[in-house]
């Protein structure tokens, strides 16, 4: 007897329905086709014990289980629920009336119980989508998944629920989320504040232009000046999250297993990952395609801590998505794009040493070591880096005083009000929302200066000898400049603070 149920597959961030037939006949065997990897073919094992625990069994017959679509390659442990069922319902085990109605997925345990599975979020938009009336799946991914209206979600936590559900009519308890609600309710502000930080007010005045137009922004000072403090910070003076930002996060965060117990991801992603990380697992990729560091940052911030620790190789690797804010893994059979749009926070020693051009410690680099240790940061990538800002030691006068600084609270209000201008600014574009995103059209457009400005912005050029790229850089910040100002012309002041912050373009900077 021939019976269908309907799991699905996960590729980048979309999902696909996957049809799985089981046919059942006389003779002796239990046969798996449609390219499944080796947890799918170990899943019979899983299945038969899940099902005699359970009262039930894989009967003593020639068992056929085509996965369809067959050319795509199915991996992982999630199907096991969707196999178990339909062995149930095609040996007439169980009454499965409405069975084709449903995506089911889910891990077996060997008692029946059912662990949790990735990607659950896009698998629900892809059951929507098919008209699926219900999803059932374990309980841990229920939250998420109800995050989709218009689909009836039930999370189980054992087999036997799902069979009394369609064999005996036992009703499984819904999971209902509203999802505006959970959204709202999940904007809490983050638990670091910029007020914790002592002095620095113009390493703060760069983070909030950073913040307010999207800059991709570098720290250069000495160990203990407050850089990676100043760099944890940054999320809490962004703007809240959308709904719509946090759906797309929250999906790229299913696709790898890590969504909270609360479903929805309503703040920004802060990610920091150790300078031995290989290129693979910051941009992404695998035999099976899973998104990295880049992509987990999206709609939020990566933090690079020590950036010239980084191997070359590794950082060369962030090019290309630091201008597409995308990166596209190719394979022999697939292709799959995990979307990158995130803001970059690197810090770094200026020097080996770590004391470089600080008048109360002794330099003990070489030029050759000084040479060697920048050399792992290409030009091409400081080019794509907006903002560069030296942070120097806060002095003790500062350090001692009882006073608190200015709030996130009240920076994230100039931040939001700025982005708010460039949201109406790029109304009538899809791809661009901040002034980070401008290409060299719309940098035309909304980047004009008068004859002083020019011949300022020409004086540094030719001064700092810098690249066409570094030109654009300097614009889309004055830009922003304007923008937290809420002026409409870019002016001269404009220009010659945004110039202040090309630090590793000066040539005096190495000496």
């Amino acid at each position: 007897m021939l019976k269908k149920v309907f799991g699905s597959a996960v590729f980048g961030v979309e999902a696909t329905t996957i049809t799985v037939e089981v046919n059942v006949d006389k003779g002796v065997g239990y046969h798996l086709v449609g390219l499944p990897d080796n947890a799918i073919k170990e899943s019979n094992f899983r299945i038969a014990a899940a099902l005699q625990n359970n009262g039930y069994r894989i009967p003593g017959k020639k068992i056929i289980i085509n996965m369809s679509p067959a050319d795509l390659r199915k991996e992982g442990s999630a199907y096991d629920l969707t196999l178990a069922i339909g062995i149930l319902a095609s040996t007439d085990q169980i009454k499965a009336e409405n069975l084709e109605r449903y995506l089911i997925m889910g891990e077996l345990s060997l008692d029946g119980s059912l662990q949790p599975i990735k990607g659950a979020l896009p698998i629900a938009v892809k059951a929507r989508e098919e008209g699926f009336k219900g999803f059932i799946l374990p309980k841990q991914n229920a939250k998420e998944a109800a995050i989709v209206d218009n689909l009836e979600v039930y999370g189980v936590e054992n087999i036997k629920e799902v069979i009394n559900y369609f064999d005996k009519d036992e009703a499984l308890e819904q999971t209902i989320i509203d999802t505006r609600k959970e959204f709202e309710k999940s904007l809490d502000f983050p638990e670091f504040d910029f007020s914790d930080v002592k002095g620095q007010e113009s390493i703060k005045r760069c983070m909030e232009i950073a913040a307010a137009g999207g800059h991709n922004i570098i720290l250069i000072g000495p160990p203990g000046a407050g850089k990676t403090m100043l760099a944890k910070r940054l999320p809490s003076i962004l703007p809240p999250m959308t709904l719509h930002e946090a759906l797309e996060t929250t999906k790229i965060h299913s696709v790898v297993g890590r969504v909270k117990d609360s479903g929805l991801m309503a703040q920004r992603p802060f990610r920091s990952p150790h300078h031995t990380i290989s290129n693979v697992a910051l941009v992404g990729g695998g035999s099976f395609p899973q998104p990295g560091e880049i992509s987990l940052s999206h709609n939020g911030v990566l933090f690079l801590d020590e950036l010239p620790e980084f191997k070359r190789d590794v950082l060369e690797v962030l090019r290309q998505p630091l201008e597409d804010r995308e990166v596209t893994i190719s394979r022999a059979k697939f292709t799959v794009t995990y979307p990158s749009s995130f803001m970059l926070v690197a810090s770094m020693n200026p020097s080996p040493g770590g004391y470089f051009n600080d008048p109360n410690a002794p330099v003990t680099s070489s030029p050759a070591e000084m040479q060697r240790y920048l050399s792992k940061i290409s030009g091409p990538l400081l080019d794509r880096i907006d903002i560069h800002i030296e942070v120097t030691p806060v002095p003790f006068e500062k350090l001692s005083e009882d006073r608190k600084g200015e709030t996130s609270v009240d920076i994230r209000k100039r931040v939001t009000k700025a982005r708010e201008i460039q949201t109406q600014r790029f109304s009538d574009s899809d791809a661009v929302h901040y002034n980070a995103q401008m290409n060299t059209k719309q940098i035309r457009k909304y980047c004009v200066l008068d004859e002083a400005s020019k011949q300022l912005l020409k004086t540094a050029m030719e001064r700092l000898n810098l690249s066409a790229r570094a030109y654009d850089r300097i614009l889309k910040v004055s830009r922003t400049i304007a923008d937290l100002e809420g002026v409409e012309a870019v002016n001269g002041s404009h220009i010659s603070e945004a110039i202040q912050y090309r630090s590793l373009d000066r040539e005096g900077w190495l000496g």
